[in-house]
């Protein structure tokens, strides 16, 4: 079922939609925040990936807790946007010797991810509020909180220390 397909008839069915793509989406990142992770070189870059790992592993379980307070069968649908978002950080990182590069480079990454999660997430809270199920928006904005909170620490990080190191 694609996003502009007859297959989405109501807010109902593209809810669902979503919560599939975002389900397939943060099963994709918890395999690839610990190749990220040992990729990193900075001390901090790399515990914060792995630290934000335990989390992305709690959003998936907090995924499969509202399929089923929504009624929804637990499915994936393949998501073409992390897919490129990962393929992008992967290609990046082979290509890059200099590893304060390589560090700053995975904070770019590590920031789309978080960036396109954030949209998700926010569209899904939206429209669990307007489907009148406040239950499920109310666990998908703890997700939506975390998502934000990882993507200003990366900011900081690369703003503090990374980016500066890489520019030298």
């Amino acid at each position: 079922m694609g996003l502009f397909t007859r297959d989405i008839k109501t807010m109902n069915d593209l809810f669902v939609h979503q919560l599939q793509d975002i389900y397939y989406a943060e099963k994709q990142l918890v395999k690839a925040l610990p190749k990220m992770a040992d990729k990193a070189t900075d001390k901090q870059l790399k515990e914060g990936f792995l630290t934000h790992l335990d989390e992305t592993k709690t959003h998936v379980q907090r995924l499969e807790e509202v399929f089923r307070m929504h009624g929804a069968e637990v499915e994936a649908v393949d998501c073409p946007a992390i897919d490129g978002i990962i393929e992008e950080a992967e290609e990046t990182a082979g290509e890059v010797a200099d590893k304060s590069v390589l560090d700053a480079a995975l904070i770019n990454a590590g920031q789309a991810a978080e960036h396109y999660e954030i949209a998700r997430y926010g569209s899904l809270i939206a429209w669990a509020r307007q489907l009148g199920r406040n239950d499920c928006a109310s666990i998908l904005q703890k997700t939506l909180d975390e998502e934000k909170a990882t993507d200003k620490k990366l900011t900081s990080l690369a703003e503090s220390k990374i980016n500066l190191r890489a520019a030298s």
